[in-house]
């Protein structure tokens, strides 16, 4: 047996809420001592642990309380939903993490309301979480803009939807044009130099993502006209063709 005390120091719960555990039926103590100090066993123990578990995966007292009269079979079973519950929970907090850091680059002026459709946010950081956070070059560029302040990155923002800017100022020009091949290898210098190394391989996979119809599509639209993207895009493939990867 073990009392109230050692309890609490075992378990981390304060005594304050083991009496109130017991208060509301949730956890009794196998005994109560005639000066009325209350006694633990091992099963009391064992339910305590069934009782931080569900606390950590989000259920309440009261639901925890009604998982607890359950069979094991049945507790299993709500166990292993919850588990899908809380992966899917924190695959979206990735998912939103990972716009937090796009906004980081380009600015939230640059990014417009649909990003914030959980859905559509989940779409695309799925695309990205796959072909970006685990690359040399995302953790190059965590390094680069770790020690930034919000001004460097809101200078770095605009000045690289400048050059998507300049880019629309050029689609009188054919995308296989010097001038245009010129402005597509200031594009990749200025992501390798402030982002990432911005191989041909990666460039040619950011040409695909800019014509993609989403958020990169009218953002680069936007700041360099109707059509834009698909014209950034083109030139990109032309650039890329001929490179070594």
């Amino acid at each position: 047996m073990m009392s109230v005390k050692k309890v609490s120091e075992l378990s981390g719960v304060s005594i304050r809420t083991l009496h109130y555990y017991d208060e509301i039926g949730l956890l009794k103590p196998t005994g109560i001592s005639k000066n009325g100090y209350r006694y633990y066993d091992e099963n009391s123990l064992e339910r305590l642990k069934q009782i931080l578990l569900f606390r950590t995966l989000e259920f309440t007292l009261k639901e925890i309380k009604t998982i607890l009269e359950c069979t094991d079979s049945e507790r299993q079973k709500i166990l292993e939903n919850q588990i899908e519950l809380l992966t899917q929970k924190k695959e979206h907090l990735e998912n939103a993490l990972n716009l937090a850091r796009w906004i980081k680059v380009v600015g939230v002026k640059a990014v417009n309301f649909s990003a914030f459709d959980a859905a559509k946010m989940d779409e695309y950081s799925k695309k990205a979480k796959e072909t970006w956070s685990s690359t040399n070059e995302y953790k190059e560029f965590q390094q680069k803009s770790k020690n930034r302040t919000k001004q460097e990155d809101e200078k770095l923002a605009e000045e690289f939807m400048k050059i998507f800017a300049q880019f629309g100022a050029l689609k009188d020009n054919l995308p296989e044009s010097e001038i245009v091949q010129e402005q597509v290898r200031k594009l990749q210098n200025y992501i390798t130099e402030n982002f990432y190394t911005c191989s041909p391989q990666i460039l040619k996979s950011l040409g695909k993502m800019y014509v993609g119809r989403g958020e990169f599509t009218e953002n680069i639209d936007s700041v360099g006209g109707v059509g834009t993207a698909d014209f950034v895009s083109k030139a990109i493939d032309i650039y890329t063709s001929g490179l070594d990867y």
